[in-house]
C-alpha cells in the first residue's frame, strides 16, 4: 500500500498549507493586521475592477459565505467599502480603500520574503517545470468530460 508522503497531491496540499501557516506567522510577528485570505481578497478586488463576491471566492477557493464574512471583517476594519448596486440590490461593488491599498503596500516586502524562504534551494528551471505541471493538472481536471 502506497504510502501518504508518496502521494503528490497530499504532498502539493502538506506544501500549501505549510506556506499559508508559516506566512500567517508572518504577518502576526511583524504586526500587520491582516489574515492571508484577507490580502488574497484585497489583492483580487485591486487586480480586477467590478468583480463579484461570487468571481472573488472562485478565483480565491473560497465559497460565498467565506467570502462574505472575510469582507464583512474588512469593511469593519476601513480595507475595504462596500457600495450598493445601482441596478441590483443583491450585489454590491467593492472598492478597496487607501488603508487597504497601503497594507497591501506594506505587506508586499514581508510576502517576497516569505516566498523566497518557501522556494530556497529550487532552481528556475525546477520552478517553470513545477508550474507547468501543476497548470496541466489544473487543466486536465477542470477539463475533464466526466
Amino acid at each position: 500500500m502506497e504510502k501518504l508522503n508518496s502521494i503528490i497531491f497530499y504532498n502539493i496540499d502538506k506544501a500549501i498549507r505549510s506556506y499559508r501557516n508559516y506566512a500567517q506567522r508572518q504577518l502576526k510577528a511583524n504586526g500587520f493586521n491582516i489574515t492571508i485570505d484577507q490580502w488574497l481578497i484585497i489583492k483580487a478586488i485591486l487586480e480586477n475592477p467590478g468583480i463579484t463576491q461570487s468571481e472573488i471566492g472562485d478565483l480565491v477557493f473560497k465559497d460565498n459565505a467565506s467570502v462574505t464574512r472575510i469582507i464583512d471583517l474588512m469593511v469593519k476594519s476601513g480595507f475595504i467599502i462596500r457600495h450598493s448596486h445601482p441596478e441590483d440590490r443583491r450585489k454590491s461593488n467593492l472598492e478597496v480603500t487607501e488603508s487597504g491599498i497601503k497594507i497591501i503596500k506594506e505587506v508586499q516586502t514581508l510576502i517576497e520574503s516569505n516566498r523566497q524562504l518557501a522556494l530556497k534551494g529550487i532552481s528556475r528551471k525546477v520552478l517553470e517545470i513545477m508550474n507547468a505541471a501543476l497548470l496541466t493538472i489544473s487543466d486536465n481536471c477542470l477539463n475533464s468530460k466526466k
